[in-house]
């Protein structure tokens, strides 16, 4: 019954900001990992930052360290990527991804996206003049 549930996307132009939001709804486990992935026309699906809901473990991609930043409303389940400093090259799908087996088995935040458990519709993000 768990529901992935996303919102924000759009076009902003180069050097602007976004926010995307993501919350799981439903019963869960209490130790899960969240986070984002994107992926643009012709390129591989790309882990870009994760959290975890105990201990604040977070990851960033190079590609958007320092420029994107993730945060977890714990109690809510809702999850935020705040996005600045944006280039053309963020244009993508970004994908809310939301997991606990992966946690539960090896106990850390999944790398692939095979090993997510539940994803959201996803979201575009347009960064153009």
């Amino acid at each position: 019954a768990t529901q992935v549930v996303e919102s924000g996307g759009g076009s902003v132009q180069p050097g602007g900001s976004l926010r995307v939001s993501c919350q799981v709804l439903g019963d869960t486990e209490d130790e899960y990992c969240m986070g984002w992935f994107r992926q643009s026309p012709g390129k591989e699906r790309e882990r870009i930052a994760t959290i975890s809901s105990v201990g604040d473990w977070i990851y960033y991609s190079d590609s958007v360290k320092d420029r994107f930043t993730i945060s977890l409303a714990n109690a809510k389940r809702i999850m935020y990527l705040d996005m600045s400093r944006l280039k053309p090259g963020d244009t993508a799908t970004y994908s809310c991804a939301f997991d606990w087996e992966h946690y539960l088995d090896y106990g850390s935040c999944p790398y692939r996206p095979s090993d997510v458990s539940y994803w959201g519709q996803g979201t575009e993000v347009t960064v153009s003049p």
